[in-house]
C-alpha cells in the first residue's frame, strides 16, 4: 500500500440553518503497530484520509483503554449505546452460554426459536405503541428501512399506494442506508452519495431547535407555533391522502442533541392526527433509559406513536441488533397481502438472531433489575445541573440536554452566534488528550453522553475534564 501524503482534512461547518464545507489542515496519523502504511479497512463516518489515529485495547466499566494502556471516560457510551459500559461479565456469559447452545438460526418460512419469541413479546409488553408487532434487524439504520418498506406495504395493502410520502426534518439524522440515510438531512452524510430523495418521496420540514431557528425576537411559543404552521401548510401543500408519516427523534443525536421547546410534540402530533398522518419516533439513541425516562416518548410527551425504531442500548452494543415496531392495526392488513403473495418478502440473514435476542433479554433484565433506569434519571439530572456551568465560558452559547445526554453548543461569540468549528474541534482533541472521549457533532456542539451505569463521582470526573479542556483550548487559541 501507498505510504502516507500531506493532504487536507474537509470539515463541517454550518453557520444559522445552512451547512458549508471548510478545509483545516491534516491531522497528523498514528500508524499501527509500528507499520508506517494504513491498513486495507474503509472506516465509516472518518475523514478517509486521516484514519486510524487511536486503537483502543480493551473496556471495563465506563471506561476504555488504549493499546498503550491509558484510560479515557468513555463519555459519548462508544456511539450512544453501551448503557452496560464495557466487560459486564453476565451478559457476556449469556451470550457465550447462548452461543454453546445455538449460535445462529434464521427466522424465514415459519422457523423460530425461543429467545426471538420472548424478546418480541418483552418489547411489545414495554412501548407505548398500540398492539405492537416487531421486525428484528441489525443496526439502526436497517430499522428505519424496514419501516419504509412496512409503510409502503401497508398503505398498498390497505389500498392507498398514494400515500407514500415521508416528513423528516432539517438537521435529522435516521442513518445511513440508502433509504434511512435519505430521511438523514446533515449534509454530510448525503454529499456525494446522491440520496434518491425524490424517488422515495422524502419531505423536509423545519428542525425544533429555537437558538439557531428563531426568528428575530420570537418567543418559543411563537416560534413552536411558526414552524407547526410551516409543518402544516407543508402536508397541505404535498396533499394529506399522500403522505404516510413524520419521524422524528424525540431528542436528536449526531444534529446536536435537539431538545425541542415545550408544546412542540403536542401541536405536531395534533396536526398529524388531523390529517391522518402516522407518527414514527426514532428511539435508536433515546430508548431504554437514556433521557432519564425509559423512552424519549415518554420525556417529550409524545403520546402513542404508531412506530418506534430501535438498536443501540438494546443489547448495550454487545451484539448487533434492531427493531421496528409498528401498530397492530399496521401489521393485520400485511398478514393478507402476505398471504396472497406466499411471503412477507423482506428480512434479513441475522433478523432475529438467537445470540443478539439473547444479549438484548439478558440488558434489558439488567437495566430493571439493578435500577439502571432510575439511575440515569438521577445521575441525568445532577449531569444537567453541572453542565449548566459551562454558560460561564463566553464562548459556550447554549447547553442542552435531558437526563445522561447532553450538548454544549460553542460560539464565536453570544451576540453573533456564529459556530466555532475550530475550538470544538480543539475541544475534543483536548479532552481525548486529558483521558475523556467526547464528540463535536453538528460542527460545534460537543456531546455527551455516558454509560447508564455512570456515578456521581464519574459524572465530576466527566465534567471537570471537560472544563479543563476548553480551558487549555481557548488559552492555546488566545
Amino acid at each position: 500500500m501507498a505510504g502516507k501524503a500531506p493532504t487536507t482534512v474537509s470539515t463541517i461547518t454550518w453557520t444559522s440553518n445552512t451547512f458549508a464545507w471548510a478545509a483545516s489542515p491534516r491531522l497528523e496519523q498514528s500508524t499501527t503497530e509500528g507499520d508506517n502504511d494504513m491498513s486495507a479497512v474503509i472506516y465509516p463516518t472518518t475523514n478517509l484520509a486521516a484514519t486510524e489515529q487511536l486503537t483502543f485495547d480493551r473496556g471495563e466499566g465506563v471506561y476504555v483503554y488504549d493499546r498503550d494502556g491509558k484510560q479515557y471516560l468513555e463519555g459519548l457510551a462508544g456511539l450512544w449505546c453501551t448503557g452496560l459500559g464495557y466487560g459486564n461479565r453476565e451478559l457476556i456469559d449469556t451470550i457465550s452460554e447462548q452461543l454453546g447452545k445455538l449460535s445462529y438460526s434464521h427466522t424465514f418460512g415459519g422457523k423460530t426459536h425461543q429467545p426471538v419469541i420472548d424478546l418480541g413479546n418483552k418489547l411489545a409488553e414495554m412501548v407505548p405503541v398500540k398492539d405492537a408487532m416487531v421486525f428484528f434487524g441489525n443496526s439502526g439504520s436497517d430499522a428505519n428501512d424496514s419501516h419504509i418498506k412496512m409503510l409502503r406495504y401497508y398503505f398498498n395493502a390497505i389500498g392507498k399506494p398514494e400515500k407514500r410520502k415521508i416528513i423528516t426534518r432539517e438537521r435529522a439524522y435516521h442513518g445511513v442506508t440508502v433509504a434511512a440515510g435519505s430521511l438523514t438531512s446533515l449534509p454530510a452524510n448525503l454529499a456525494h452519495f446522491d440520496a434518491p430523495l425524490d424517488a422515495l418521496g422524502i419531505l423536509r420540514t423545519d428542525h425544533p431547535h429555537y437558538y439557531r431557528g428563531a426568528q428575530g425576537d420570537e418567543t418559543e411559543a411563537q416560534f413552536v407555533a411558526r414552524i407547526c404552521n410551516n409543518l402544516e401548510q407543508l402536508i397541505l401543500a404535498e396533499g394529506p391522502q399522500t403522505i404516510a408519516a413524520f419521524i422524528a427523534e424525540p431528542i436528536t443525536g449526531a444534529s446536536g442533541v435537539i431538545v425541542p421547546p415545550a408544546g412542540y410534540y403536542e401541536k405536531v402530533q395534533a396536526i398529524l392526527d388531523k390529517y391522518d398522518i402516522l407518527f414514527w419516533a426514532d428511539e435508536v439513541i433515546t430508548g431504554f433509559g437514556r433521557t432519564g425516562e425509559l423512552f424519549g416518548c415518554d420525556t417529550m410527551n409524545i403520546q402513542q406513536p404508531a412506530m418506534m425504531s430501535f438498536a443501540k442500548q438494546l443489547s448495550s452494543a454487545y451484539y448487533p441488533i434492531s427493531a421496528a415496531v409498528i401498530r397492530g392495526d399496521m401489521y393485520e392488513p400485511m398478514v393478507a397481502a402476505s398471504e396472497e403473495v406466499g411471503v412477507f418478502g423482506h428480512g434479513f440473514t441475522y433478523s432475529g438472531h438467537p445470540v443478539a435476542c439473547a444479549a438484548a433479554l439478558k440488558t434489558l433484565e439488567i437495566y430493571q433489575r439493578d435500577g439502571l433506569y432510575q439511575n440515569a434519571a438521577d445521575q441525568g439530572k445532577y449531569l444537567q445541573s453541572r453542565l449548566a456551568e459551562f454558560m460561564d465560558f463566553e464562548q459556550v452559547g447554549e447547553v442542552r440536554g435531558k437526563g445522561l445526554l447532553g450538548a454544549i453548543e460553542l460560539v464565536e461569540d453570544r451576540t453573533s452566534r456564529a459556530p466555532d468549528i475550530a475550538l470544538a474541534k480543539k475541544v475534543t482533541q483536548a479532552a481525548q488528550d486529558n483521558g475523556l472521549i467526547v464528540r463535536n457533532v453538528a460542527g460545534n456542539a460537543l456531546a455527551v453522553c455516558p454509560p447508564l451505569i455512570i456515578n456521581r463521582a464519574q459524572v465530576d470526573e466527566m465534567v471537570e475534564k471537560l472544563k479543563t479542556a476548553i480551558e487549555q483550548s481557548i488559552g492555546s487559541a488566545s
